[in-house]
Protein backbone atom coordinates (compact mmCIF):
# COMPACT_ATOMS: atom_id res chain seq x y z
CA UNK A 1 0.00 0.00 0.00
CA UNK A 2 0.88 3.67 -0.52
CA UNK A 3 2.05 5.51 2.53
CA UNK A 4 0.31 8.35 3.56
CA UNK A 5 1.42 11.58 2.09
CA UNK A 6 0.25 14.90 1.99
CA UNK A 7 -0.22 16.49 -1.34
CA UNK A 8 -0.32 20.42 -1.87
CA UNK A 9 -1.18 21.97 -5.36
CA UNK A 10 0.70 25.13 -6.86
CA UNK A 11 -1.48 25.77 -10.25
CA UNK A 12 0.16 28.27 -12.52
CA UNK A 13 -0.30 29.12 -16.64
CA UNK A 14 2.47 29.08 -19.34
CA UNK A 15 1.51 29.95 -22.48
CA UNK A 16 -2.35 28.78 -22.05
CA UNK A 17 -0.87 25.52 -20.74
CA UNK A 18 -2.35 24.45 -17.14
CA UNK A 19 0.77 22.59 -14.53
CA UNK A 20 0.06 21.20 -11.71
CA UNK A 21 2.83 19.59 -9.52
CA UNK A 22 2.41 17.79 -5.84
CA UNK A 23 4.54 18.42 -3.28
CA UNK A 24 5.46 16.28 -0.55
CA UNK A 25 6.75 16.29 2.90
CA UNK A 26 8.82 13.08 2.14
CA UNK A 27 9.97 12.56 -1.59
CA UNK A 28 12.03 9.32 -0.45
CA UNK A 29 10.89 6.33 0.57
CA UNK A 30 7.48 6.20 -1.16
CA UNK A 31 6.07 2.35 -1.23
CA UNK A 32 5.38 1.20 -4.24
CA UNK A 33 1.48 0.49 -4.93
CA UNK A 34 0.21 -2.75 -5.07
CA UNK A 35 -0.40 -3.89 -8.73
CA UNK A 36 1.39 -2.05 -11.72
CA UNK A 37 3.81 0.44 -11.03
CA UNK A 38 3.93 3.69 -12.42
CA UNK A 39 7.20 3.93 -14.27
CA UNK A 40 9.37 7.16 -13.61
CA UNK A 41 9.12 9.56 -16.58
CA UNK A 42 7.22 11.74 -18.61
CA UNK A 43 3.80 10.18 -20.13
CA UNK A 44 1.09 11.15 -22.28
CA UNK A 45 -2.16 11.24 -22.99
CA UNK A 46 -5.53 12.25 -24.63
CA UNK A 47 -9.36 12.21 -24.49
CA UNK A 48 -11.94 14.13 -25.69
CA UNK A 49 -13.85 17.27 -24.62
CA UNK A 50 -16.65 18.98 -25.51
CA UNK A 51 -14.88 21.01 -28.02
CA UNK A 52 -12.30 18.99 -29.17
CA UNK A 53 -9.33 16.61 -28.02
CA UNK A 54 -7.64 17.25 -24.40
CA UNK A 55 -3.92 16.29 -23.85
CA UNK A 56 -2.33 15.86 -20.86
CA UNK A 57 1.17 15.40 -19.52
CA UNK A 58 2.16 13.63 -16.22
CA UNK A 59 5.43 13.28 -14.51
CA UNK A 60 6.25 10.44 -12.60
CA UNK A 61 8.79 10.09 -9.73
CA UNK A 62 8.69 7.77 -6.97
CA UNK A 63 6.21 5.40 -8.75
CA UNK A 64 3.60 7.92 -7.93
CA UNK A 65 2.09 11.54 -10.53
CA UNK A 66 4.26 14.52 -9.31
CA UNK A 67 3.27 17.02 -11.56
CA UNK A 68 0.37 16.95 -14.84
CA UNK A 69 0.30 19.54 -17.27
CA UNK A 70 -2.50 20.32 -19.79
CA UNK A 71 -0.53 20.58 -23.31
CA UNK A 72 -3.07 21.25 -25.12
CA UNK A 73 -7.29 21.94 -25.12
CA UNK A 74 -9.98 23.97 -26.49
CA UNK A 75 -12.53 24.10 -23.84
CA UNK A 76 -14.23 27.59 -23.17
CA UNK A 77 -13.26 29.60 -20.23
CA UNK A 78 -16.13 28.12 -17.98
CA UNK A 79 -14.68 24.92 -17.84
CA UNK A 80 -10.88 25.59 -16.86
CA UNK A 81 -12.23 25.33 -13.19
CA UNK A 82 -13.15 21.55 -14.48
CA UNK A 83 -9.94 21.18 -15.87
CA UNK A 84 -8.15 22.60 -12.82
CA UNK A 85 -9.56 20.19 -10.30
CA UNK A 86 -9.57 17.04 -11.86
CA UNK A 87 -5.63 17.95 -13.13
CA UNK A 88 -5.29 18.44 -9.52
CA UNK A 89 -6.96 14.83 -8.68
CA UNK A 90 -3.76 13.69 -10.58
CA UNK A 91 -1.24 14.60 -8.60
CA UNK A 92 -0.17 11.78 -5.93
CA UNK A 93 -1.81 9.14 -7.83
CA UNK A 94 -0.84 5.83 -7.88
CA UNK A 95 -3.71 4.20 -9.91
CA UNK A 96 -6.89 4.88 -12.53
CA UNK A 97 -9.11 7.95 -11.85
CA UNK A 98 -12.95 7.49 -12.31
CA UNK A 99 -15.82 9.30 -13.25
CA UNK A 100 -17.94 8.29 -10.76
CA UNK A 101 -15.61 8.53 -7.92
CA UNK A 102 -12.84 11.60 -9.21
CA UNK A 103 -15.59 13.46 -11.12
CA UNK A 104 -16.06 16.77 -9.10
CA UNK A 105 -18.04 18.90 -11.53
CA UNK A 106 -20.14 15.70 -12.52
CA UNK A 107 -20.20 13.58 -16.07
CA UNK A 108 -19.89 16.72 -18.22
CA UNK A 109 -17.89 16.33 -21.70
CA UNK A 110 -14.77 18.11 -20.21
CA UNK A 111 -14.56 16.24 -17.13
CA UNK A 112 -15.04 12.62 -18.97
CA UNK A 113 -12.28 14.26 -21.67
CA UNK A 114 -9.73 15.08 -18.88
CA UNK A 115 -10.41 11.74 -16.96
CA UNK A 116 -9.74 9.78 -19.59
CA UNK A 117 -6.63 11.87 -20.65
CA UNK A 118 -5.03 11.38 -17.44
CA UNK A 119 -5.65 7.93 -17.52
CA UNK A 120 -4.35 7.11 -21.27
CA UNK A 121 -1.50 8.80 -19.56
CA UNK A 122 -1.34 6.44 -16.27
CA UNK A 123 -1.62 3.33 -18.79
CA UNK A 124 1.34 4.58 -20.48
CA UNK A 125 3.23 4.70 -17.80
CA UNK A 126 2.07 1.09 -16.26
CA UNK A 127 3.34 0.34 -19.72
CA UNK A 128 0.02 -0.59 -20.92
CA UNK A 129 -0.16 -0.03 -24.62
CA UNK A 130 -3.99 1.80 -25.26
CA UNK A 131 -6.69 0.35 -28.03
CA UNK A 132 -5.32 4.04 -30.09
CA UNK A 133 -2.02 2.39 -30.63
CA UNK A 134 -2.71 -1.47 -31.56
CA UNK A 135 -3.70 -3.06 -34.63
CA UNK A 136 -6.15 -5.75 -34.24
CA UNK A 137 -6.19 -8.29 -36.88
CA UNK A 138 -9.33 -10.49 -38.49
CA UNK A 139 -10.96 -12.67 -35.62
CA UNK A 140 -14.02 -14.56 -34.67
CA UNK A 141 -15.98 -14.84 -31.34
CA UNK A 142 -19.72 -15.85 -30.56
CA UNK A 143 -21.20 -12.00 -30.14
CA UNK A 144 -19.95 -9.12 -31.45
CA UNK A 145 -21.68 -6.24 -29.38
CA UNK A 146 -21.12 -2.55 -31.15
CA UNK A 147 -21.29 0.36 -27.96
CA UNK A 148 -19.85 0.44 -24.97
CA UNK A 149 -22.73 2.71 -23.35
CA UNK A 150 -24.87 1.44 -20.88
CA UNK A 151 -27.19 -0.62 -23.41
CA UNK A 152 -23.85 -2.33 -25.32
CA UNK A 153 -22.27 -3.15 -21.90
CA UNK A 154 -26.20 -4.40 -20.35
CA UNK A 155 -26.00 -6.85 -23.20
CA UNK A 156 -22.52 -8.06 -22.97
CA UNK A 157 -23.20 -8.76 -19.19
CA UNK A 158 -26.48 -10.79 -19.66
CA UNK A 159 -24.64 -12.74 -22.18
CA UNK A 160 -21.92 -13.79 -20.63
CA UNK A 161 -23.45 -14.45 -17.17
CA UNK A 162 -25.73 -16.69 -19.78
CA UNK A 163 -22.51 -19.11 -20.81
CA UNK A 164 -19.07 -18.30 -19.22
CA UNK A 165 -17.33 -20.30 -22.59
CA UNK A 166 -18.89 -17.55 -24.72
CA UNK A 167 -16.27 -15.13 -26.29
CA UNK A 168 -17.52 -11.54 -26.45
CA UNK A 169 -15.81 -8.79 -27.93
CA UNK A 170 -17.31 -4.74 -27.36
CA UNK A 171 -16.14 -2.45 -29.97
CA UNK A 172 -16.87 1.31 -29.09
CA UNK A 173 -15.46 4.09 -32.04
CA UNK A 174 -15.07 6.67 -28.94
CA UNK A 175 -11.69 6.62 -26.62
CA UNK A 176 -13.86 6.26 -23.60
CA UNK A 177 -16.53 3.96 -22.40
CA UNK A 178 -20.32 5.31 -21.32
CA UNK A 179 -21.32 7.31 -24.15
CA UNK A 180 -24.62 9.36 -23.25
CA UNK A 181 -24.95 7.28 -20.41
CA UNK A 182 -22.32 8.90 -18.65
CA UNK A 183 -24.37 12.12 -18.63
CA UNK A 184 -27.67 10.92 -17.43
CA UNK A 185 -28.58 12.08 -14.14
CA UNK A 186 -32.21 10.81 -13.51
CA UNK A 187 -32.85 7.35 -13.16
CA UNK A 188 -34.41 4.01 -14.10
CA UNK A 189 -38.36 3.95 -13.97
CA UNK A 190 -39.75 0.61 -13.60
CA UNK A 191 -42.68 -0.30 -11.65
CA UNK A 192 -44.06 -2.66 -8.87
CA UNK A 193 -40.22 -3.30 -7.86
CA UNK A 194 -39.70 -4.75 -4.49
CA UNK A 195 -37.93 -1.27 -4.04
CA UNK A 196 -40.93 0.80 -4.19
CA UNK A 197 -43.00 -1.47 -1.93
CA UNK A 198 -40.44 -1.26 0.79
CA UNK A 199 -40.69 3.01 0.61
CA UNK A 200 -44.47 2.43 0.71
CA UNK A 201 -45.31 3.58 -3.29
CA UNK A 202 -47.75 1.87 -4.53
CA UNK A 203 -47.54 2.23 -8.35
CA UNK A 204 -48.59 -0.49 -10.77
CA UNK A 205 -46.89 -1.82 -14.25
CA UNK A 206 -49.98 -0.83 -15.52
CA UNK A 207 -49.77 3.10 -14.62
CA UNK A 208 -46.76 2.63 -15.74
CA UNK A 209 -48.11 1.18 -19.30
CA UNK A 210 -50.57 4.30 -19.35
CA UNK A 211 -48.62 7.03 -18.64
CA UNK A 212 -45.27 6.19 -21.31
CA UNK A 213 -48.13 5.29 -23.81
CA UNK A 214 -50.32 8.82 -22.92
CA UNK A 215 -46.85 10.69 -22.91
CA UNK A 216 -45.40 9.12 -26.17
CA UNK A 217 -49.29 10.48 -27.47
CA UNK A 218 -50.04 6.99 -28.45
CA UNK A 219 -47.83 6.33 -31.44
CA UNK A 220 -45.54 4.07 -29.16
CA UNK A 221 -45.72 0.21 -30.29
CA UNK A 222 -47.59 -1.39 -27.66
CA UNK A 223 -45.87 -4.60 -27.69
CA UNK A 224 -42.42 -2.76 -27.26
CA UNK A 225 -43.93 -0.68 -24.14
CA UNK A 226 -45.59 -3.56 -22.71
CA UNK A 227 -42.00 -5.42 -22.75
CA UNK A 228 -40.40 -2.66 -21.01
CA UNK A 229 -43.01 -2.47 -18.49
CA UNK A 230 -43.09 -6.27 -17.58
CA UNK A 231 -38.95 -6.76 -17.50
CA UNK A 232 -38.51 -3.55 -15.71
CA UNK A 233 -38.56 -5.12 -11.63
CA UNK A 234 -36.38 -8.12 -13.15
CA UNK A 235 -34.07 -5.48 -14.20
CA UNK A 236 -33.67 -3.46 -11.27
CA UNK A 237 -33.43 -6.24 -9.24
CA UNK A 238 -30.39 -8.01 -11.72
CA UNK A 239 -28.28 -4.21 -11.92
CA UNK A 240 -28.73 -4.18 -7.51
CA UNK A 241 -27.47 -7.86 -8.04
CA UNK A 242 -24.65 -6.46 -9.93
CA UNK A 243 -23.98 -3.89 -7.21
CA UNK A 244 -26.12 -1.15 -8.29
CA UNK A 245 -27.50 1.33 -5.55
CA UNK A 246 -30.64 1.82 -6.88
CA UNK A 247 -32.73 2.61 -3.45
CA UNK A 248 -33.95 6.15 -3.84
CA UNK A 249 -36.61 6.79 -6.11
CA UNK A 250 -38.20 10.13 -7.44
CA UNK A 251 -40.86 11.30 -9.38
CA UNK A 252 -39.99 12.20 -13.13
CA UNK A 253 -42.71 14.45 -15.51
CA UNK A 254 -45.39 12.83 -17.28
CA UNK A 255 -45.27 10.05 -14.67
CA UNK A 256 -48.20 9.41 -12.36
CA UNK A 257 -46.25 7.83 -9.34
CA UNK A 258 -42.83 7.76 -8.15
CA UNK A 259 -40.37 5.01 -9.99
CA UNK A 260 -37.30 7.00 -10.94
CA UNK A 261 -34.62 4.08 -9.27
CA UNK A 262 -31.58 6.35 -8.88
CA UNK A 263 -28.57 6.19 -6.27
CA UNK A 264 -29.21 7.35 -2.60
CA UNK A 265 -29.51 10.82 -1.99
CA UNK A 266 -30.49 11.71 -6.11
CA UNK A 267 -26.85 11.24 -7.56
CA UNK A 268 -26.58 10.98 -11.29
CA UNK A 269 -27.39 7.41 -12.16
CA UNK A 270 -24.99 7.47 -15.43
CA UNK A 271 -21.50 7.37 -13.57
CA UNK A 272 -22.37 4.94 -11.13
CA UNK A 273 -24.30 2.61 -13.98
CA UNK A 274 -21.28 2.73 -16.18
CA UNK A 275 -19.26 2.09 -13.21
CA UNK A 276 -21.00 -1.39 -12.22
CA UNK A 277 -21.37 -2.36 -15.41
CA UNK A 278 -18.09 -2.15 -16.65
CA UNK A 279 -17.00 -4.16 -13.53
CA UNK A 280 -19.35 -6.95 -14.25
CA UNK A 281 -17.57 -6.58 -17.60
CA UNK A 282 -14.44 -7.37 -15.96
CA UNK A 283 -15.62 -10.33 -14.19
CA UNK A 284 -17.10 -11.66 -16.54
CA UNK A 285 -13.88 -11.70 -18.84
CA UNK A 286 -16.06 -9.37 -21.69
CA UNK A 287 -13.56 -8.20 -23.99
CA UNK A 288 -13.54 -4.39 -24.73
CA UNK A 289 -11.97 -2.02 -27.64
CA UNK A 290 -11.98 1.48 -27.14
CA UNK A 291 -10.92 3.68 -30.53
CA UNK A 292 -12.36 0.98 -32.65
CA UNK A 293 -14.99 1.81 -35.20
CA UNK A 294 -17.62 -0.06 -37.09
CA UNK A 295 -18.12 0.17 -40.51
CA UNK A 296 -20.93 -2.14 -41.66
CA UNK A 297 -21.82 -5.82 -40.96
CA UNK A 298 -20.79 -9.09 -42.93
CA UNK A 299 -23.77 -10.94 -43.91
CA UNK A 300 -24.10 -14.31 -45.39
CA UNK A 301 -26.13 -15.44 -48.51
CA UNK A 302 -29.24 -16.30 -47.10
CA UNK A 303 -29.01 -12.57 -45.58
CA UNK A 304 -28.22 -13.73 -41.60
CA UNK A 305 -25.51 -10.99 -40.07
CA UNK A 306 -22.23 -12.85 -39.46
CA UNK A 307 -20.18 -10.15 -38.09
CA UNK A 308 -18.70 -6.53 -38.74
CA UNK A 309 -16.07 -3.98 -40.55
CA UNK A 310 -14.06 -2.19 -38.08
CA UNK A 311 -11.50 0.40 -38.46
CA UNK A 312 -8.53 0.54 -36.13
CA UNK A 313 -7.35 3.92 -34.53
CA UNK A 314 -4.59 3.91 -36.89
CA UNK A 315 -7.28 3.69 -39.91
CA UNK A 316 -6.27 0.37 -41.02
CA UNK A 317 -9.75 -2.32 -41.43
CA UNK A 318 -10.29 -5.62 -39.82
CA UNK A 319 -13.18 -8.39 -39.45
CA UNK A 320 -14.48 -9.93 -36.85
CA UNK A 321 -16.78 -12.93 -37.75
CA UNK A 322 -19.37 -13.82 -35.27
CA UNK A 323 -22.65 -15.82 -34.38
CA UNK A 324 -24.46 -12.77 -33.25
CA UNK A 325 -24.31 -8.78 -33.61
CA UNK A 326 -26.08 -6.25 -31.07
CA UNK A 327 -25.81 -3.02 -32.21
CA UNK A 328 -26.02 -0.63 -29.23
CA UNK A 329 -24.68 2.32 -30.81
CA UNK A 330 -27.23 5.36 -29.32
CA UNK A 331 -29.01 7.71 -31.24
CA UNK A 332 -27.91 10.48 -33.60
CA UNK A 333 -28.72 13.80 -31.60
CA UNK A 334 -25.11 14.95 -32.29
CA UNK A 335 -25.53 14.60 -35.84
CA UNK A 336 -26.98 17.94 -36.32
CA UNK A 337 -27.30 17.74 -40.23
CA UNK A 338 -28.94 15.25 -40.07
CA UNK A 339 -31.58 16.22 -37.23
CA UNK A 340 -32.36 19.50 -39.09
CA UNK A 341 -32.51 17.23 -42.58
CA UNK A 342 -35.54 15.04 -40.66
CA UNK A 343 -36.43 17.85 -38.54
CA UNK A 344 -36.37 21.10 -39.92
CA UNK A 345 -37.87 22.80 -36.93
CA UNK A 346 -34.83 22.37 -34.75
CA UNK A 347 -32.51 23.60 -37.24
CA UNK A 348 -29.90 25.48 -34.73
CA UNK A 349 -30.69 24.26 -31.71
CA UNK A 350 -27.71 23.11 -29.26
CA UNK A 351 -27.55 19.24 -28.30
CA UNK A 352 -27.07 17.54 -25.25
CA UNK A 353 -25.45 14.39 -26.65
CA UNK A 354 -21.96 13.26 -26.46
CA UNK A 355 -19.37 13.92 -30.17
CA UNK A 356 -20.35 10.16 -30.49
CA UNK A 357 -23.77 10.09 -31.14
CA UNK A 358 -23.81 10.66 -35.09
CA UNK A 359 -26.22 7.55 -36.34
CA UNK A 360 -23.73 5.60 -37.64
CA UNK A 361 -25.26 2.10 -37.53
CA UNK A 362 -28.23 3.43 -40.05
CA UNK A 363 -26.55 2.96 -43.12
CA UNK A 364 -25.25 0.05 -42.10
CA UNK A 365 -28.45 -1.73 -41.51
CA UNK A 366 -30.67 -0.30 -44.21
CA UNK A 367 -27.64 -1.39 -46.19
CA UNK A 368 -28.67 -5.22 -45.47
CA UNK A 369 -32.41 -4.10 -45.86
CA UNK A 370 -33.54 -3.38 -42.33
CA UNK A 371 -36.08 -1.27 -41.50
CA UNK A 372 -36.36 2.55 -39.38
CA UNK A 373 -38.98 3.53 -38.10
CA UNK A 374 -40.12 6.91 -36.51
CA UNK A 375 -37.21 8.63 -37.44
CA UNK A 376 -38.46 12.07 -37.18
CA UNK A 377 -39.32 11.89 -33.88
CA UNK A 378 -36.89 13.80 -31.48
CA UNK A 379 -36.75 14.79 -28.46
CA UNK A 380 -35.68 18.45 -26.87
CA UNK A 381 -35.38 18.65 -23.50
CA UNK A 382 -36.84 21.46 -21.20
CA UNK A 383 -34.03 22.52 -19.11
CA UNK A 384 -30.44 22.44 -20.62
CA UNK A 385 -28.93 25.40 -19.01
CA UNK A 386 -28.87 28.31 -21.47
CA UNK A 387 -25.53 29.31 -22.17
CA UNK A 388 -23.23 26.14 -21.54
CA UNK A 389 -25.71 23.46 -23.14
CA UNK A 390 -25.45 21.48 -19.83
CA UNK A 391 -28.18 18.93 -18.80
CA UNK A 392 -30.30 20.08 -15.60
CA UNK A 393 -32.27 16.65 -14.61
CA UNK A 394 -35.96 16.75 -14.26
CA UNK A 395 -35.46 15.43 -11.00
CA UNK A 396 -34.85 19.26 -10.11
CA UNK A 397 -38.37 19.97 -11.16
CA UNK A 398 -39.59 16.52 -9.61
CA UNK A 399 -38.16 17.42 -6.30
CA UNK A 400 -39.83 20.49 -6.51
CA UNK A 401 -38.34 23.43 -8.30
CA UNK A 402 -40.74 25.70 -10.75
CA UNK A 403 -40.38 27.69 -14.00
CA UNK A 404 -40.41 31.57 -14.33
CA UNK A 405 -40.15 33.34 -16.90
CA UNK A 406 -38.19 36.96 -17.54
CA UNK A 407 -41.62 38.23 -15.79
CA UNK A 408 -41.15 36.44 -12.78
CA UNK A 409 -44.48 34.53 -13.63
CA UNK A 410 -44.78 30.83 -13.50
CA UNK A 411 -46.50 29.87 -17.23
CA UNK A 412 -46.71 26.01 -17.53
CA UNK A 413 -47.27 22.18 -15.00
CA UNK A 414 -43.37 22.16 -15.02
CA UNK A 415 -44.11 18.17 -14.51
CA UNK A 416 -45.89 17.94 -18.01
CA UNK A 417 -43.96 15.75 -20.47
CA UNK A 418 -40.90 17.57 -22.10
CA UNK A 419 -42.29 18.11 -25.32
CA UNK A 420 -45.32 20.11 -23.56
CA UNK A 421 -42.69 21.93 -21.41
CA UNK A 422 -40.37 22.35 -24.21
CA UNK A 423 -42.81 24.44 -26.17
CA UNK A 424 -44.16 26.69 -23.22
CA UNK A 425 -40.74 27.74 -22.89
CA UNK A 426 -40.15 28.80 -26.50
CA UNK A 427 -43.08 30.52 -26.63
CA UNK A 428 -41.81 32.75 -23.66
CA UNK A 429 -39.26 36.41 -23.93
CA UNK A 430 -35.96 35.10 -25.36
CA UNK A 431 -37.14 31.82 -25.39
CA UNK A 432 -35.54 30.81 -22.27
CA UNK A 433 -37.13 30.10 -18.41
CA UNK A 434 -35.23 30.51 -15.00
CA UNK A 435 -35.77 27.44 -13.04
CA UNK A 436 -36.43 28.57 -9.68
CA UNK A 437 -35.73 26.42 -5.74
CA UNK A 438 -34.95 26.46 -2.60
CA UNK A 439 -32.45 25.09 -0.31
CA UNK A 440 -34.55 22.20 1.00
CA UNK A 441 -34.96 21.21 -2.79
CA UNK A 442 -30.96 21.45 -3.40
CA UNK A 443 -30.36 19.58 -0.16
CA UNK A 444 -32.77 17.08 -1.59
CA UNK A 445 -30.80 15.92 -4.09
CA UNK A 446 -27.22 15.74 -4.57
CA UNK A 447 -27.13 16.41 -8.73
CA UNK A 448 -27.62 19.73 -7.64
CA UNK A 449 -24.28 20.45 -6.14
CA UNK A 450 -22.74 19.32 -9.60
CA UNK A 451 -24.12 22.36 -10.59
CA UNK A 452 -23.44 24.18 -8.30
CA UNK A 453 -19.50 23.16 -8.28
CA UNK A 454 -20.20 24.48 -12.07
CA UNK A 455 -21.42 27.65 -10.88
CA UNK A 456 -24.30 27.50 -13.18
CA UNK A 457 -26.57 28.56 -9.55
CA UNK A 458 -27.43 32.43 -9.00
CA UNK A 459 -28.23 32.06 -5.32
CA UNK A 460 -30.12 35.01 -3.35
CA UNK A 461 -31.04 34.98 0.57
CA UNK A 462 -34.34 36.37 -0.12
CA UNK A 463 -36.86 35.99 -3.55
CA UNK A 464 -36.22 39.71 -3.87
CA UNK A 465 -32.20 39.34 -3.44
CA UNK A 466 -32.50 36.69 -6.13
CA UNK A 467 -35.32 38.65 -8.73
CA UNK A 468 -32.47 41.22 -8.26
CA UNK A 469 -29.81 39.23 -9.79
CA UNK A 470 -31.72 38.17 -12.16
CA UNK A 471 -33.21 41.18 -13.55
CA UNK A 472 -36.62 40.07 -13.10
CA UNK A 473 -39.50 42.18 -10.79
CA UNK A 474 -39.18 41.15 -7.98
CA UNK A 475 -42.81 42.15 -6.62
CA UNK A 476 -44.40 39.99 -9.38
CA UNK A 477 -41.58 37.10 -8.75
CA UNK A 478 -42.26 36.90 -4.91
CA UNK A 479 -45.83 36.61 -5.65
CA UNK A 480 -45.56 34.30 -7.96
CA UNK A 481 -43.73 31.42 -5.38
CA UNK A 482 -46.37 32.73 -2.56
CA UNK A 483 -49.27 31.66 -5.09
CA UNK A 484 -47.18 28.42 -6.03
CA UNK A 485 -46.72 27.78 -2.11
CA UNK A 486 -50.29 28.00 -1.71
CA UNK A 487 -51.34 25.80 -4.53
CA UNK A 488 -48.59 23.19 -2.96
CA UNK A 489 -50.00 23.29 0.42
CA UNK A 490 -53.73 23.09 -0.62
CA UNK A 491 -52.51 20.39 -2.64
CA UNK A 492 -53.72 21.42 -6.05
CA UNK A 493 -52.51 23.61 -8.48
CA UNK A 494 -55.18 25.81 -9.67
CA UNK A 495 -53.09 27.66 -12.10
CA UNK A 496 -51.68 24.55 -14.25
CA UNK A 497 -52.33 21.26 -12.45
CA UNK A 498 -49.56 20.09 -11.32
CA UNK A 499 -50.36 16.98 -9.16
CA UNK A 500 -49.69 16.99 -5.55
CA UNK A 501 -47.32 14.18 -6.17
CA UNK A 502 -45.14 16.36 -7.70
CA UNK A 503 -45.57 19.48 -5.35
CA UNK A 504 -43.72 17.81 -2.92
CA UNK A 505 -42.99 20.68 -0.78
CA UNK A 506 -43.03 24.70 -0.71
CA UNK A 507 -40.42 27.08 -1.60
CA UNK A 508 -39.95 28.73 1.73
CA UNK A 509 -36.30 27.87 3.17
CA UNK A 510 -33.61 30.20 2.33
CA UNK A 511 -31.04 30.84 0.63
CA UNK A 512 -32.65 30.52 -3.06
CA UNK A 513 -31.93 29.69 -6.10
CA UNK A 514 -31.94 29.65 -10.34
CA UNK A 515 -30.56 28.30 -13.08
CA UNK A 516 -31.15 30.15 -16.66
CA UNK A 517 -32.32 27.30 -19.23
CA UNK A 518 -33.64 26.60 -22.42
CA UNK A 519 -34.22 23.90 -24.62
CA UNK A 520 -31.69 21.34 -26.58
CA UNK A 521 -32.11 18.32 -28.47
CA UNK A 522 -31.63 15.19 -26.38
CA UNK A 523 -33.03 12.14 -27.83
CA UNK A 524 -33.95 10.87 -30.91
CA UNK A 525 -36.78 8.56 -29.99
CA UNK A 526 -37.01 6.69 -33.98
CA UNK A 527 -34.31 3.88 -35.09
CA UNK A 528 -34.24 0.67 -36.04
CA UNK A 529 -37.62 -1.62 -36.13
CA UNK A 530 -36.89 -4.33 -34.02
CA UNK A 531 -39.92 -6.98 -32.29
CA UNK A 532 -40.06 -7.62 -28.08
CA UNK A 533 -36.96 -10.50 -29.01
CA UNK A 534 -34.89 -7.23 -29.62
CA UNK A 535 -34.24 -8.85 -33.03
CA UNK A 536 -33.68 -6.34 -35.86
CA UNK A 537 -36.57 -6.32 -38.55
CA UNK A 538 -36.99 -5.92 -42.45
CA UNK A 539 -39.63 -3.54 -44.06
CA UNK A 540 -41.91 -6.28 -44.02
CA UNK A 541 -41.65 -7.14 -40.37
CA UNK A 542 -39.76 -10.31 -40.50
CA UNK A 543 -36.55 -10.32 -38.94
CA UNK A 544 -32.65 -10.14 -40.09
CA UNK A 545 -31.33 -13.34 -38.31
CA UNK A 546 -28.18 -12.81 -36.85
CA UNK A 547 -28.94 -9.21 -35.96
CA UNK A 548 -30.27 -7.30 -32.60
CA UNK A 549 -30.27 -3.98 -31.35
CA UNK A 550 -30.53 -2.43 -27.92
CA UNK A 551 -31.27 1.32 -26.90
CA UNK A 552 -31.84 4.75 -28.09
CA UNK A 553 -30.29 3.03 -31.29
CA UNK A 554 -34.11 1.60 -31.61
CA UNK A 555 -36.95 3.14 -32.65
CA UNK A 556 -41.19 2.53 -31.53
CA UNK A 557 -40.68 2.07 -28.06
CA UNK A 558 -40.90 6.34 -27.34
CA UNK A 559 -43.71 7.27 -29.57
CA UNK A 560 -43.53 11.22 -30.02
CA UNK A 561 -41.95 11.68 -26.77
CA UNK A 562 -39.81 9.89 -23.92
CA UNK A 563 -40.85 10.22 -20.18
CA UNK A 564 -37.68 10.93 -17.83
CA UNK A 565 -36.46 7.51 -16.86
CA UNK A 566 -37.85 5.52 -19.77
CA UNK A 567 -34.13 6.54 -21.72
CA UNK A 568 -32.02 4.70 -19.08
CA UNK A 569 -34.66 1.83 -18.49
CA UNK A 570 -34.57 1.35 -22.46
CA UNK A 571 -31.04 0.73 -21.97
CA UNK A 572 -30.74 -1.46 -18.90
CA UNK A 573 -33.80 -3.62 -20.28
CA UNK A 574 -33.45 -4.34 -23.82
CA UNK A 575 -29.80 -4.17 -23.53
CA UNK A 576 -29.96 -7.05 -20.99
CA UNK A 577 -32.86 -8.74 -23.36
CA UNK A 578 -30.42 -8.50 -26.35
CA UNK A 579 -27.74 -10.13 -24.64
CA UNK A 580 -30.29 -12.82 -23.09
CA UNK A 581 -31.81 -13.23 -26.88
CA UNK A 582 -28.27 -13.84 -28.46
CA UNK A 583 -26.92 -15.97 -25.92
CA UNK A 584 -30.58 -17.92 -26.09
CA UNK A 585 -29.73 -18.07 -29.99
CA UNK A 586 -26.29 -19.24 -29.86
CA UNK A 587 -27.50 -22.08 -27.35
CA UNK A 588 -30.22 -23.92 -30.04
CA UNK A 589 -28.66 -26.54 -32.07
CA UNK A 590 -30.95 -25.51 -35.14
CA UNK A 591 -28.28 -22.33 -35.14
CA UNK A 592 -24.44 -23.71 -34.81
Amino acid sequence: MTSAIVILARIRSIGGLTTLTSCSNDDNGIAEPAGQVLQNGEWTGTGEGRSGTIVVKLVVKNHQVEQATVVSQSESVFAQETINNLVAKALGRTDMMSVEVDGITGATLTSTGVIDAINAALQAAMGNTSDTEKTYQEGTCDIVVVGAGGAGLSAAVAAAETDSRLKIVVLEKQGILGGNTNYSTGGINAAETDIQKGLGIEDTKQLFYDDTMRGGKNENIPSLVRNLVDNAPATISWLTGLGADLTDVGLMGGSSMKRTHRPQGGSAIGPHLMKVLKTACQKENVEIRTSNKVTGLLTAVDGRVTGVCVQNANGSSYQITARAVIIATGGFGANLAMVAKLQPSLSGFATLNHPGATGDAFDWVTAIGGATIQMANIQIHPTAEATNHILITEAVRGNGAILVNHEGQRFCNEMDTRDVVSAAILAQPQEEALLVFDQTVRQSLASIETYANQHLLCEGSTLEELAGQLGIPADQFAQAVSRYNAWQKAGHDDDFGRSATGMPGALETAPFYAVRVKPAIHHTMGGLSVNTETQVLRADGTPIGGLYAAGEVTGGLHGANRLGGNGVADIVVNGRLAGLAASKRLARSDHP
